[in-house]
């Protein structure tokens, strides 16, 4: 056992950690849940929400800043130090790629959403609001049956995403003849299938935590 580990059992759990845990978790569904809206908008009326998930994604940066900095001013921590830093950052990870597809869509100025597209942003906003059923859990490390439940789901539409992904880019070259769009659709993709495995990363994450209280 840590020292850290020790001392969480002496002293009073810092207070600092679990709203901005909350907020960064919070913070990733209504970047989904935008991206996810403006997927199945006409093009014209997508960029009010992509702007919106520019907004988000700076807000995410500025909680896993804050986080890190809370992190070298207190000594005794809620869990151990480096699964703060890796559960923040990976979730920081998720809201990166999320925004990365958006910011794509608009600079190739993406007409057709297609149905994988579409597909793969529900799958990311399913796994983003586990991660924050999750995350909600962590305040009292009892309800560990809980997140192991959420994590187990996280990991399943992570596979459901690579099979949406592997169909959808072979399509692409089987019915798509110009060589900009396959360039254009295939980089969105790969960004939205990125992230649904930046969402699992988070789980395995909250994966270490739960084992190492338990």
């Amino acid at each position: 056992m840590s020292i850290n580990s020790i001392f969480q059992f002496l002293v009073p759990k810092d207070k600092k950690f679990f709203p901005l845990f909350e907020e960064a978790s919070a913070n990733l569904v209504q970047l989904a849940s935008i991206l996810h809206e403006a997927v199945n908008l006409p093009l014209k009326e997508r960029n009010e929400l992509f702007h919106k998930i520019d907004e988000l994604e700076q807000k995410g940066e500025d909680i896993t800043r804050q986080t890190n900095l809370e992190l070298s001013r207190n000594f005794i921590t809620p869990f151990d130090r480096e699964d703060i830093h890796a559960l923040i950052t990976s979730i920081d990870y998720v809201a990166d790629n999320l925004h990365g597809a958006s910011s794509r869509m608009r600079l190739y100025q993406i007409d057709k959403i297609t149905k994988s597209i579409r597909k793969l942003t529900e799958i990311n906003l399913e796994a983003c609001q586990h991660i924050d059923n999750a995350v909600q859990e962590l305040r009292d490390l009892k309800k560990m049956k809980n997140i192991t439940l959420a994590c187990a789901k996280i990991s399943k539409l992570e596979s459901k995403s690579d099979s949406v992904y592997d169909k959808a880019v072979a399509d692409i070259f089987e019915n798509e003849t110009d060589a900009k769009n396959i360039i254009k659709y295939k980089e969105v993709l790969s960004v939205l299938e990125t992230a649904t495995d930046k969402c699992k990363r988070v789980a395995s994450v909250l994966e270490s935590i739960t084992v190492k209280h338990s």
